[in-house]
């Protein structure tokens, strides 16, 4: 007689186990770790993009910048069934989609492939302008980076851009786990709010202060959160 399968539903307790498949040298365990709560209120509670719809042009971007260590990243996806989970364990491998860094070619549901840090907030920027040229003004588009990155020019040019452009569907979300160089306490969201950004730094690990955060109204700017996590240890 024919059965069918059923397909398993996974929930955020369930990630550090999915992370656990994902053996091997060159990890960036706590460079993971420390994007997995933004992550999973993101996939879970706010994009609007799902596997089915991985290709729809009213989706939702989630462009993740800081893919050094993309473990959460990874487990993320595959909880909310963009690839299999039976993909975990030969992260890192020769012939694995799943890299050291994601490839937007090679991994369900990635929108660009990354892991040079300083480039994902400009290529978020571009993204924003893009939709708007085709008249798409209902897809957010979301950017993860880590606070270490805004040390790049890149990212200064696009954050001083994007405010005066009005990019209110822009979002971007900084993991600050103290390793800038330049920032003083604070001073990040600062950054953002003195081009014309809307901006609140919350509990990274906070799961009911992220979704706030992230749905926060902010008409005609675009938004930042900086989700503070415990500082990189040296």
């Amino acid at each position: 007689m024919a059965t069918t399968e059923v397909k398993r539903e996974y929930g955020y307790t369930d990630l550090p186990g999915l992370m656990a498949l994902m053996t091997g040298d060159e990890k960036h365990g706590p460079a993971a770790t420390s994007t997995l709560d933004a992550l999973w209120v993101l996939y879970d509670r706010v994009l609007r993009v799902t596997p089915e719809r991985a290709a729809d042009p009213a989706r939702d971007r989630f462009l993740l910048s800081k893919g050094h260590g993309p473990m959460a990243y990874y487990a993320v996806l595959a909880a909310k069934g963009f690839l299999p989970v039976s993909w975990l364990p030969g992260f890192g491998t020769y012939d694995s989609p799943l890299g050291h860094h994601p490839d937007r070619v090679l991994v369900p549901g990635a929108e660009i492939g990354s892991g040079s840090l300083g480039h994902g907030l400009p290529i978020a920027v571009g993204t924003a302008l893009g939709l708007r040229a085709q008249a798409l003004h209902d897809p957010a588009v979301w950017v993860l980076v880590g606070d270490a990155e805004l040390d790049e020019g890149s990212n200064h040019e696009a954050i001083a851009y994007a405010g005066p452009a009005g990019l209110d569907r822009l979002h971007t979300v900084v993991i600050d786990n103290s390793s800038a160089t330049y920032a003083l306490p604070g001073g990040i969201a600062a950054r953002f709010e003195a081009a014309g950004w809307s901006a609140e730094t919350v509990d990274g690990r906070d799961h009911e202060a992220l979704y706030a955060a992230f749905s926060a109204p902010h008409p005609g700017r675009p938004r930042v959160v900086v989700a503070q996590v415990a500082p990189k240890s040296v």
